[in-house]
Parts: structure tokens; sequence; C-alpha cells
């Protein structure tokens, strides 16, 4: 939006022509989200306390989870009302790739507040039906698949790139909307899962979606990317706005959401917030680095599929209890040390990521 106005205001005063910078305008959707979720955070904790959007505490978790009983949730609109405001601002709103992320974040945060609501506010704790859940997220995720896979016009659009193989790229072809789905879905269904301690979710999230941001930047970069030898998607550098916007939304809403949190992130957050790492990574084609650095994600969806099918199979379990967070909740480390420790893991695991970059 404001870009516009600085190619008007140009005219007149040259100086605005520095806004046409994708790095400057990627600090200051960082500054603008951030800004904006410190200062409209404390009142939307309010709202949340007055309108009674408390968390429910599962019996058969850990019990120092108790204490947490009636904590407002759905914190997770604040962080997609900051990215939203923020890429609105400073992007360059015709730009396809943008229009695809925000459209993601919006179809998911929307799943995820139906969900929440059902729970929350009509007290149902099954909250949006399983069945249905998966049927909107597919239907969405189809829908920006479909949507990128069928205007590409660019061979590198969808080709799959293997890390530390330079000249490896295999054409994907009709596989690029069965590989869209699994990581959207996967993604946002991932992040939603690990969001089960104060501030486990978000932190990680920023940090993998910063690390998109680098990899956005670099691929819709021509000499770059040719140096890097990763693909040249032409217009991808924008989504350096949406990154920028989701690493200063995440940050300030990490200010309400640190141990002990005073605000919950909910499904409308999680669920929008993996399912837009997953389209970024779709767009850059770096899906199998986003595994990588997405690896506590990874780990946490494993716990949980291992621990059913394990149950199902033999009716033993393998964790003391899933996700995995819990597991070492249960083994005696105190919720601190879990989150600040998956956090280090995260901060490992991403710079290995963008070390495959060079690594070809």
């Amino acid at each position: 939006m404001l870009i516009l106005l600085s190619e008007y205001l140009q005219q007149y005063i040259s100086a605005f022509s520095v806004f046409q910078y994708l790095s400057l305008r990627g600090i200051l959707s960082v500054m603008t989200a951030i800004i904006f979720s410190l200062m409209v955070g404390p009142w939307v904790i309010r709202k949340l306390n007055y309108h009674q959007v408390g968390q429910s505490i599962r019996d058969d978790g850990p019990q120092t989870h108790l204490v947490k009983a009636g904590t407002p949730t759905m914190g997770g609109a604040l962080i997609l009302l900051s990215i939203c405001m923020s890429t609105l601002l400073w992007s360059d709103l015709s730009n396809r790739y943008i229009q695809a992320v925000l459209a993601v974040t919006l179809m998911f945060g929307a799943i995820g507040w139906v969900d929440d609501y059902r729970k929350v506010i009509e007290k149902n704790s099954k909250g949006l039906a399983a069945k249905w859940k998966y049927f909107w997220q597919s239907a969405a995720a189809m829908t920006v698949v479909s949507t990128l896979y069928f205007t590409s016009t660019l061979a590198a659009e969808t080709q799959l790139i293997v890390p530390f193989f330079k000249d490896f790229m295999f054409d994907l072809g009709w596989l690029y909307l069965i590989l869209g789905y699994v990581v959207i879905v996967g993604s946002s269904n991932a992040v939603n899962l690990t969001d089960g301690l104060d501030g486990l979710a978000i932190l990680p999230t920023v940090l993998v979606g910063s690390a998109l941001g680098i990899i956005a930047y670099l691929a819709g970069h021509a000499e770059f990317s040719r140096y890097l030898h990763i693909p040249y998607i032409p217009g991808a550098g924008e989504l350096v706005i949406y990154c920028g916007a989701l690493g200063g939304a995440g940050l300030g809403f990490l200010w309400f959401n640190t141990y002990p949190a005073q605000v919950f992130m909910g499904d409308v957050g999680a669920l929008a917030l993996g399912a837009a790492l997953g389209v970024i990574a779709l767009i850059t084609r770096h899906e199998i680095v986003f595994f990588i650095m997405a690896g506590i994600f990874v780990a946490e969806t494993l716990s949980v599929i291992l621990q059913v099918a394990s149950f199902k199979l033999t009716g033993k379990r393998i964790f003391m209890m899933a996700p995995l967070h819990h597991h070492f909740e249960l083994k005696g480390w105190p919720e601190p040390r879990v989150i600040v420790r998956f956090w280090i893991v995260t901060v490992m695991l991403v710079l290995f990521g963008l070390a495959t970059l060079k690594l070809r």
C-alpha cells in the first residue's frame, strides 16, 4: 500500500525512492509488526479475559499445567492481525506470492478460529470435528497450491531441489500438487501440536520464518540465486516483507506468551502460522531445507504418530506422553528448561539449514 504512495511522492521528492528498497521495507515490516503487537497486546488480553476466553487443561497431562486453566487463549488473532497489517502496509500487493501467503494465513486462521470458538465459547471440548478440520485445511491448501501451479511460468517454480546437490533438480509436474498439499497441511498441524508450552512454538516459528525470509530474498535475486545454485524465482523476494512481519508479530506476541504466559496462541494462530511457513517453503522451492530447519515441529509430529501407532498395534506407549515436550516434562524437566532447550535445538537446525545454501 505505502509502496504505491512512495512511488507517487518520489516524483516530487526523490528521497521517497528509498522505500522501493526491499531490505528497508523488510526492516520496517518487522518494526511495524512488533510495535503494533506490543501496543495492542494488553488490550487484546483484557478483552479475552473479559469475555472469559480461557484455556482448558487436560487432566491426564503434567500436573504443573493445572494452574494455567483459565489463561486467555485465541491470542493468535493478535499475531495474524499484526502480520496482515504490516504486510498490507509495506508489501507490493500485486505480487502473487504475497497474495498466496496472505490467503493461506487468513483461510487457516479462520479454520483455527472456528475450532477455538467451539472449544472456549461454546464449551465443546472437541471443537471443530477432525474430519471437517482436515477437509477445510485440504480445501484451502489445494486452492492455493493449484493456483501457484497453474500460474507458474518457469520450470524452476515446480522443480524439487535437494540440498548438497547443486545440479540435481527434479521436475515434479503434477506431483507438485501433492507435495504442496503435504507441506502446507503437515506444517500447519505440526506447529499446532508443538504449541503446548509457554512460548514453545512461537520462537521456533519466528526463527524458521526469518530463515525462510533470507531464502526468499536470495531466490528472488538473480545474481545471488545463480551464485548459490538455487532456483531463481522472480518476485519471491517480496516475501521478505511477510517474513519480517511474521518475525515482528511473533516477537511481540512472545512478550506476553513467555513463561508464565499471559495469553496462549490457540489454533487460530498455530494453524495459520504453520501453513504460512509451508507455503513460503513451497514458493522458494526449499521444502527439504524447511523440514530440516523445522526439525522440532517434525519431531513433535512424529512423536504423536509413533505413540498412536505403537499403542494401537502393541498396546504399549513409546513415550510417557505425546507430543514430545510432555514426555520430557513427565521425566522431570521443568517447563522453562524444555522450552529453552527446544529453542536452542531450533537455532542449531536453522543455522544448518542455511548452511546448505552454500554447501552444494
